[in-house]
């Protein structure tokens, strides 16, 4: 059943689309990740123009980030205090995002700004991740051996000034690198057109210290708001939210994630990162040879410069 998008000037099979949401719900769900590093690229394949791609797509982590939140609340695993310090430092990041897409865009760079950043990011992502769990698989086979290392409890985070207690993580920290990493997934969510969980849940993790079981929650709440706000700029200043595109995507999304959170209880956790490793590193994989080989087509015809 073909649809035609018309923001984004291609027709597309209705069902494809519910399916790609479906997919990202999933991973949503299963791993705390908006899911948009890898819907982006895979509507970048299917023949949605980049721009097109990275608005829409903000707009659907919001609903499969929204139903992932309700899951977690429901067990009470979101720190909401240390989501609101994260959150202003995404807005600020989100703000400065745009501004510079949209100077990108009057120079007719954007397409390829957004594909190179994926290609660097998916392979830096997909590799450390790869080779952690990997380890991680290790270790788990050989626990009669050595005993797992604590977690050191204090680095150069425990330092700073302007500290703040966070009960729901059992933290008593500086604010700043909270803000600091909110505000660099803000500036992705509007280059990338993605959550950023899979940069913010690493780095909640390792350099703030956060329980693993508050990290997921916590992460999807600030990536609600975040994205939203980006979808509002770019719908405002680009025009290039393509609502028939999002809807769908959403609806999959949707379902996706419930499916995703209810998966994701019965698999090891290293299991999980493998998984989502190796697919990052395959999309990434992907990517690149399209930059890098010629198209069959040297010259396209499209309207230069938006409408």
């Amino acid at each position: 059943m073909q649809i035609y998008l018309p923001i984004a000037e291609v027709s597309v099979n209705a069902f494809l689309l519910l399916g790609l949401g479906g997919i990202v719900g999933i991973l949503s769900g299963m791993f705390g990740v908006g899911g948009g590093f890898l819907m982006t690229p895979l509507l970048f394949f299917i023949g949605i123009p980049p721009a097109v791609a990275v608005a829409t797509e903000a707009n659907q982590i919001v609903a499969s980030s929204f139903s992932g939140v309700l899951a977690h609340l429901k067990r009470k695993t979101v720190d909401l205090k240390m989501g609101t310090v994260l959150l202003i430092g995404g807005l600020v990041g989100a703000a400065f995002g745009v501004l510079l897409f949209n100077y990108l865009k009057s120079l007719g760079q954007v397409d390829l700004l957004v594909k190179l950043c994926y290609v660097v990011f998916l392979g830096v992502v997909g590799g450390l991740m790869f080779i952690e769990s990997f380890n991680a698989i290790r270790r788990a086979r050989n626990t009669q051996a050595t005993p797992v290392p604590k977690r050191r409890q204090r680095n150069w985070v425990h330092a700073l000034p302007f500290k703040m207690r966070f009960r729901t993580s059992g933290l008593y920290i500086s604010v700043i690198p909270p803000l600091l990493i909110g505000l660099s997934v803000g500036i992705l969510a509007a280059i990338m057109g993605v959550g950023g969980g899979f940069i913010m849940v690493p780095a909640m993790i390792y350099l703030l210290g956060m329980p693993t079981k508050v990290v997921v929650g916590t992460s999807l709440f600030q990536i609600i708001f975040v994205t939203a706000f980006t979808t509002m700029l770019h719908a405002t200043t680009n025009y290039t939210v393509d609502m028939a595109l999002a809807v769908l995507l959403l609806i999959g999304g949707v379902i996706g994630a419930q499916i995703g959170t209810r998966i994701g209880v019965h698999m090891k956790a290293e299991q999980l990162r493998v998984l989502l490793a190796a697919m990052v590193l395959a999309v990434c994989a992907k990517l690149a040879l399209d930059l890098l080989l010629q198209p069959a087509e040297l010259y396209s015809l499209g309207a230069a410069g938006g409408h």
